[in-house]
């Protein structure tokens, strides 16, 4: 298994990158559909960074307890930190999201923002599958992603502006994946169902809402 990139760095100043390259415009990714998860009671949040979801979904939502998991510390530092007095509704996992293995069998929600690119298709694919056998009935999974649009606007900026992200996080932080995962294919495979999406940028970056499919409609 390749390495795990470290985040460590990063954790200062990521919410200032965010800013400088992409404006607010993350941000809405990330809060695209906060309004549809005040009835979740037990969220794991996959790489969330400095954590500002996680803070706001603990605001609105005064009784979901969350699982933060991140390979880097410093960032789940950050996480904790920004949740500030909530953050006790927080178990915080220092862990390779490809190697572990969840805690709680009752998941109702599953959050991956701009986390899935961190990974290959086939690290997303059992990724899924492993957090399917934990999902509820009725959770809901929230993704937050960078996108190749069709067209002109996909060939001429969406993948060359990629591709420079990919080599600048893979000279910050050693990540050696270097294309966006098909994850879709990924999660549908894994028995959940895309329910919801909306685009920014021309369809660069995509907030989607994915449900759990009936168990005889899916192939596991």
């Amino acid at each position: 298994m390749r390495k795990a990139p470290n985040f460590d760095g990063l954790a200062g100043v990521y919410r200032w990158m965010e800013m400088a390259s992409f404006g607010p415009l993350l941000s809405r990714c990330r809060f695209a559909f906060l309004d549809e998860l005040r009835a979740s009671r037990n969220a794991l949040i996959l790489g969330d960074g400095d954590g500002r979801f996680t803070a706001r979904l603990l605001k609105e939502n005064p009784v979901v307890l969350v699982d933060a998991l991140d390979a880097s510390p410093a960032m789940l530092r950050a996480l904790v930190d920004n949740a500030g007095i909530r953050s006790s509704r927080i178990r915080v996992h220092v862990a390779d999201a490809r190697l572990w293995e969840p805690l709680v069998p009752t998941l109702d929600l599953i959050v991956t923002h701009f986390f899935l690119d961190c990974l290959t298709t086939r690290e997303v694919a059992s990724l899924a599958k492993r957090l399917r056998v934990s999902a509820r009935p009725d959770a809901k999974w929230v993704v937050s992603e960078f996108a190749i649009p069709k067209g002109w606007f996909g060939w001429l900026v969406a993948r060359p502006l990629i591709t420079a992200l990919y080599l600048l996080f893979w000279v910050l932080t050693g990540l050696s994946v270097f294309r966006l995962p098909n994850h879709r294919k990924a999660l549908d495979e894994a028995g959940f169902t895309l329910s919801q999406q909306r685009r920014r940028l021309g369809g660069l970056l995509v907030s989607e809402l994915w449900t759990v499919r009936p168990a005889a409609d899916t192939q596991l």
